[in-house]
This record gives C-alpha cells, structure tokens and sequence, in this order.
C-alpha cells in the first residue's frame, strides 16, 4: 500500500501563482508572514501528515471508535496523535493571537489542512467542528465567555462541535424542538436530543464545548425563535479551571458507511433537567451565528472533496505502476509493462488527476478571498459569497467520482478492503452530505447567491467578465489557444445559464431549483477550468522564460486535460438546466 506524500510543488505554485500569496502576506495583520515562512510551514505539516496521521489513517477505519456507558475510545493512536497536534502548534494555526492563534492567513491553513484531509480524514473533522465553534464564539459571543472558552479551544486543549440536527429534524432546522429555559442567574437549562454530532465525545480532549440551537418559551415559531448556546461537557470555574461534569451525555456513536475513526455522536441534554448552558449573542438569533460556523465548515468540507481525491490518486497510480497485467494495446513490444500503459487506465489516472488539481486551486483561491475579505475588500467579499456553496459542493460531488474512479484502477481487488482503495470511496460519500447537501449548497447558490442578490447576478458577472479577458489574453499564445476556446465556451455556457435563472427565477422557481445541482456543477467546471488556464498561462510562460522544470510541463498536460475533458460538460449541464424541468416534473407522483 502506497504512503501519503504531500503535494507540496503543485501546493506551493497554486499558492504563489494563483492564490498571490506575496499579495496575501502583505495584508494588514499578516505582516510577519512570508513566502519562505510558508513554505517551511508546509514542509512540517507534510512530515506531520505522512508521519502521524497516514500511519493510523488504516486502524481509524478497520477499529472505529467505541463507546460504552457514555464514554468513547477513539481508534488507535489517534489520542496520541491528537496530543502531538495540539502540542505542536498546528490547531491555532488560523486564530487570533488575542486568543492565543497564531494568525496566519486562511490560504496557508487550507493548505495545511488539506495535508490532514488526505493522510486522515476521520482525525481531521476533530480541528475542523473545533474552528468552526472558536469562530461562532469569537464573532458572537459575549466577552466573558470569549474569554473563558477561546484561549483553551485555540490551544486545543479543549474541542468544539456544532449541534444543529435532531431525530425529527434533518436540514429542515425549523422543526428544532430541543428546548431551553432562563434560569435567572444568566444561565439555561437546556433539553433535547442532537444526532449526527461530529467528534461530539471524546477521549483526545479535556473538554467539549457543544454549540447548540434551542428554543426558549415563547419563541416565534421556525427559524425566527431558534437561539444559540455554549454547553460545556464540563462547566468552568472562575479561575478557568474544571468543575462539575454537566448533565449531558453521549447516548451512542453511530455505525457509518465510512470515517469510522471520528467519533459521530448521539447527543442527550438534560436528562436530569440540569443541562447548563450559556446564551450566545441574542435570543431568537441562533439560526444567523450558526451559519457563521457552517459557512467556515462548508469551504472546509469542500477541501475534503481535495484531499481524498489526491490520496486516492496516489494509491491507484502506486498500483499502476506496481501492477503488471494484460498486452498493451499498441504496444509491439514483447515487454511486459506496467498497467499505467494501458490507455484506459492512463485516462483514468488524467482524469483523477487533473480535477484534483482544478479543485485545489479553487480552495486556495476561494481562501485566498477570505484573507482579502477579512482586510475589508467587499469585492472579495461577494466573490467568496459566490464560491462557498461552489467549493462545497462541486468539489464535494467530484471527490466521491475521483475516489470511484481511482478505485476502478485497481479493478476488483479495489473492491477488496485489504488494498485500501475502498476507504477512500466509502470516506468520502459523507461530504456531500454534511453541512448541507449538494442541493442545499445549489439552492443556496441561484437563490440568494443569484437571483435573490441585491442586485441580481452582480457577483457572477463581475466572475465572468474576469474569466473572458483572461480567455482572451490566453488566446493569444498558440499553446493555450485550444484550452483558451474550450474555457470561452464554457464561459459562454454558464452566462446565458445564469441569465435564464435570474430571468425564471420568480415565475418559475420550481423549474430553476429543479436545475440547481447541475448548475452548481456548471459552475465548479467553468471556475475550475479558469484556474486551470490561468495555470496553464502562468507555466507556458515560465517554460518559454527557459525553465527547465518538468512541473511546467505537468501543469500544462493536466490543464489542457481537463479543457478537453471536463468543459464541454458545460454545454451539457446548461442545456439541463434550461430545459430540463419540464422531464423532472413529467411522471405523476402515482406513477413513481
């Protein structure tokens, strides 16, 4: 079985040359950041991720957590590795230093995290749910409790998780019926049952501080009465340290179809009526704070479609090139080779391949819009607005086909659960699940993204004015000029798409959500296929500055790969939204 190697050449030119990490770095904040800083991060987070988590990755998917009497064991050697994490710095990596972060910018984590998506999925939600939570806390959150909580969860000595689903009430969080009630001292008592909690008990930390939506007495029905409350598995003494463990419990981990090793909580509250939690923000407000935390988790599940992509990449091209099998078609030699010759397999392989890279560089340029925005650019503000349910879902969707289709390199011994190719497959059908479904991510888009936008489409055109002029300007170099048509056209493909959507949206919503997904997808080719070519672009004109370097020469291939292959579905998915609605809504519900 082959070890995970951190892409770090492909990681630090996407970076560099697409994300302006030297623009990035000069950002007010960020002054004692640098490009050599970085790449001295990245090169100990690969060490970190190939040496620590990759090793464990295996017995977090064949032992899994246990729990008994409300007490969960996490798989072997993740407590271990979780206290190397913690100690070594990388959990605050990304938070504030007031709090005890080191502050670097949200390009330079996503690089990193994606090294620990790779190497262990399963371990990785842990930090992930944790961020999630110091970044709710920290925009919403009175002083006091900042104060209290964020030191410890940036250290990661404490772990954070967000409680939104219940047994009755999936994504629709309207129908919330956990309960909490004032007790009078500043503090509530809350009551419910929570399922699907990521990492929601524990043995890797010393606390567990559960963000949860509730309602108070007399709340407005729906989303309108739903509140936001801090419940720690211990509650916290006034000198910071620990006291009375709190009356909630986890009743059970769920038996999942893959990332075994992160503990999936079912969660009790109050089942002695005296569930301690803390008020975040304001009442009734809950649903706006929360979103805070899953936009931070969305952008960050879609760099799980990345990672294990890349790492089912590398197993299958290690089997490729392992495996010797079958006469290679074309081939007159008598030579036994490899299976990487084989046409079909080195399709497959491209195709893993370059959509991974296209996903990265959408994560980091997505990241690269967050640092901006943090700095006060409304611009990039509005263009990660746009991506986020972009990155989330596209690159979500396209991780479980990458890990399918790496899986089929192995041909049946991938179905075979001691090659190890089908953790990878099974690991990542959750991603498009959690955090809200690819059609919760597309509605999100052509609704309030779209069409519901202030000034409707505002953001998208702005997108697509910047990725025709870069068309343009690659049309002018011979070697990009088939990459620059195929981008044009797909540029052309999602502006008249778009221009439907927003022209349908109020006549016929029904008929636009019904195409939503595949415009989503739509959306994730011809943004991946830019970042492609501004790739391709940028590696054309090293190798014409005389550049020797064979990576120029890969970037190349794997852009112009994925011009041939992937942008003409652009054409494809924009006649499916279009006119596709109508075949959606043809079968009477009797008749399904």
């Amino acid at each position: 079985m082959s070890n995970y190697v951190a892409p770090l050449r492909d990681m630090q030119f996407v970076l560099n040359e697409i994300a302006g990490l030297e623009e990035i770095c000069a950002l007010p904040g960020n002054e004692e950041c640098s490009v050599e800083l970085v790449e001295s991060i990245l090169d100990e987070a690969a060490k970190f991720a190939s040496g620590v988590l990759d090793p464990i990755n295996r017995g977090g998917d064949t032992v899994g957590s246990k729990c008994e009497a409300g007490v969960v064991t996490t798989a072997p050697g993740f407590k271990d590795a979780y206290t190397l994490f913690r100690d070594t710095g990388w959990n605050a990596m990304p938070f504030s230093p007031e709090y005890g972060g080191q502050g670097l910018p949200a390009a330079v984590t996503m690089a990193v995290n994606e090294m620990w998506k790779s190497a262990n999925m399963a371990f990785a939600l842990c930090p992930m749910l944790t961020g999630g939570a110091i970044e709710a806390i920290a925009h919403h959150a009175s002083d006091e409790l900042k104060q209290t909580y964020l030191p410890k969860m940036v250290e990661g000595v404490w772990t954070g998780t967000m409680n939104l689903t219940e047994p009755n009430a999936g994504s629709d969080l309207a129908a919330i019926s956990t309960k909490a009630k004032a007790v009078g001292d500043g503090t509530y008592l809350v009551a419910g049952t929570k399922i699907f909690i990521t990492w929601g008990e524990n043995d890797c930390a010393e606390n567990i501080i559960h963000l949860v939506l509730a309602r108070l007495p007399d709340a407005p029905a729906g989303l309108k009465g739903i509140s936001l409350f801090l419940v720690p598995k211990f509650l916290v003494n006034a000198d910071g340290s620990l006291g009375a463990r709190n009356d909630l419990i986890c009743s059970s981990i769920e038996h999942k179809l893959g990332i075994h090793g992160s503990p999936t909580a079912v969660m009790s509250y109050g089942d002695k009526d005296n569930c301690v939690g803390y008020l975040i923000g304001e009442e009734n407000k809950g649903v706006g704070y929360m979103f805070t935390m899953m936009n931070h988790a969305r952008v960050n599940v879609g760099l799980e479609g990345v990672g294990i992509a890349e790492r089912a990449y590398q197993h299958a091209l290690w089997y490729a090139r392992e495996r010797v099998q079958g006469k290679i078609i074309g081939d007159k030699s008598s030579e036994k080779k490899p299976i990487l010759h084989h046409p079909d397999v080195r399709r497959l392989l491209m195709d893993v391949k370059s959509r991974t890279e296209a996903m990265r560089t959408l994560a980091y340029y997505a990241a690269a819009q967050i640092d901006k925005a943090h700095a006060g650019n409304a611009v990039a503000q509005a263009r990660i607005d746009l991506l986020t349910p972009v990155v989330k879902g596209w690159s979500t969707e396209q991780g479980v086909e990458l890990s399918s289709t790496a899986l089929q390199v192995f041909g049946g011994v991938g179905f075979v659960e001691e090659t190890g190719a089908a953790q990878y497959y099974r690991d990542s059908r959750i991603t498009t699940i959690y955090e809200g479904t690819t059609a919760i991510q597309a509605n999100d888009l052509v609704g309030r993204k779209l069409a519901r936008e202030k000034v409707p489409g505002a953001a998208m055109k702005a997108l697509l004015a910047e990725m025709t002029a870069d068309a343009a300007a690659l049309a002018g170099n011979p070697k990009l000029a088939n990459i620059a048509v195929n981008l044009q056209n797909g540029i052309n493909s999602l502006a008249a798409t778009a221009d439907w959507i927003i022209a349908n949206y109020e006549s016929a919503p029904a008929d636009v959500h019904a195409g939503s997904v595949p415009f989503l997808k739509l959306t994730g080719i011809v943004v991946g296929g830019w970042l492609m070519a501004k790739s391709a672009g940028v590696a054309a004109q090293r190798l014409a500055e005389g550049s020797s370097d064979t990576f120029y020469t890969a970037k190349l291939a794997t852009a112009e790969y994925f011009a041939t292959h992937q942008l003409p579905f652009a054409a494809a998915y924009a006649a499916e939204v279009t006119g596709g609605a109508a075949s959606v809504f043809g079968l009477p519900e009797e008749l399904f």
